[in-house]
């Protein structure tokens, strides 16, 4: 697929906003949701094509978030600035999905990356628990993690996090739909003793 999200999403509106196929009427946010999931699905051709980090890095660059290579001390952005050969050269470091539109579907993206150090999960809209159950993929490497602006999070996505057992940062606020904001911040303590956790809501709420 070449098109831009954008793009495809003004070919499926009228003038009037609504969808010319059936006339059926769906929000802005419906449609979004749908065209994001085209861009976060694994392509198993290409994973086979390119190995894992340079599928993963397609995935996330092109939903919004950005990488930065192991050895480099840039984020990469551009999805066209992207490495055009040696793809076993460069390894993904560090994950920014801040703002970006990744969702459940596009974690299994993670499989294979073996060098993953960091983490960061903010205002992502279309991010729900089902996501939170893939990081345990990367929890070799993994010691930094952020999780906050996530208004779909809940308890039962962050009992994952417990699995991160290399984890020595876990940082997470403003999560509403995290009802036992005491109680979850009580396991994460137990189950990763070597972490130092700020979870800002949980700490009000005492």
């Amino acid at each position: 697929m070449t098109q831009e999200p954008k793009q495809i999403y003004n070919y499926c509106l009228g003038t009037k906003g609504n969808l010319i196929s059936h006339n059926v009427k769906i929000t802005k946010r419906f449609l979004w949701g749908y065209l994001n999931s085209v861009f976060n699905r694994v392509d198993e051709d290409r994973l086979k094509q390119v190995g894992p980090d340079r599928a993963c890095a397609e995935w996330l660059l092109r939903c919004g978030a950005s990488i930065k290579w192991k050895g480099l001390n840039h984020f990469e952005k551009d999805y066209n600035s992207l490495p055009g050969s040696n793809f076993d050269k460069y390894k993904i470091e560090e994950i920014d999905a801040s703002k970006s539109a990744v969702m459940g579907i596009g974690f299994p993206h993670l499989n294979g990356l073996k060098h993953v150090r960091k983490i960061i999960l903010h205002d992502c809209n279309y991010l729900y628990d089902d996501a939170l159950s893939y990081l345990p993929l990367v929890k070799e490497t993994l010691n930094s993690l952020q999780i906050s602006s996530c208004g779909d999070i809940s308890d039962e996505g962050l009992a994952h996090v417990c699995q991160l057992s290399n984890l020595k940062v876990l940082l997470m606020y403003d999560l509403p739909e995290v009802r036992n904001k005491s109680t979850v911040l009580k396991k994460l303590q137990g189950s990763l003793p070597k972490c130092n956790i700020d979870y800002f809501d949980a700490t009000r709420e005492k």
